[in-house]
């Protein structure tokens, strides 16, 4: 009974893995945008040259 349990629960964790790789590769056509916001930083650097 609990054996049953746990290859159900396994078949659950394999089945969300592979759905999660496929909406991965598929998602950017299906209109997922993955790609991180693009900020510019600029920050000043005091060398200490002696």
């Amino acid at each position: 009974m609990i054996g049953r349990i746990f290859k159900y629960i396994g078949y659950l964790v394999v089945l969300g893995f592979l759905a999660l790789v496929a909406y991965a590769y598929l998602g950017p056509f299906l209109g997922a945008d993955f790609s991180p916001e693009q900020v510019e930083v600029t920050k000043p650097v005091t060398l200490d040259v002696d």
